[in-house]
């Protein structure tokens, strides 16, 4: 005598929730790669012209300059950085700074 097998609703419900963590889990995933991914292409990446910014040293503290545009960007802290070197050297900072932009 053979007995046809119907799974019970508790087992659907089941299988249907582990499809469910299955995906969820899946979609989680690609979307943290996809987030890696986009900001591996935008590291040091110029944000006006989308040029390879290069990192330079200016009285202790690295700016990021754009070779293309001559664009100046500085991470957190930087420029509070800046703000605490002294009045005089202040002025001669921005000076070195602009100076060595233009001879790029």
């Amino acid at each position: 005598m053979s007995k046809d097998f119907n799974p019970s609703r508790n087992e659907d419900e089941y299988f249907l929730k582990q499809d469910a963590e299955l995906i969820k889990a899946q979609r989680a995933k690609l979307d943290a790669e996809r987030k890696a991914s986009e900001r591996k292409a935008h590291f040091m990446k110029c944000p006006k012209c989308g040029a390879d910014l290069k990192e330079t040293d200016f009285h202790h503290v690295k700016v990021d300059v754009c070779p293309d545009c001559n664009g100046l960007w500085l991470d957190a802290g930087e420029l509070e950085m800046v703000g605490r070197v002294n009045e005089s050297a202040v002025g001669g900072f921005l000076r070195d700074l602009f100076k060595g932009l233009r001879n790029k």
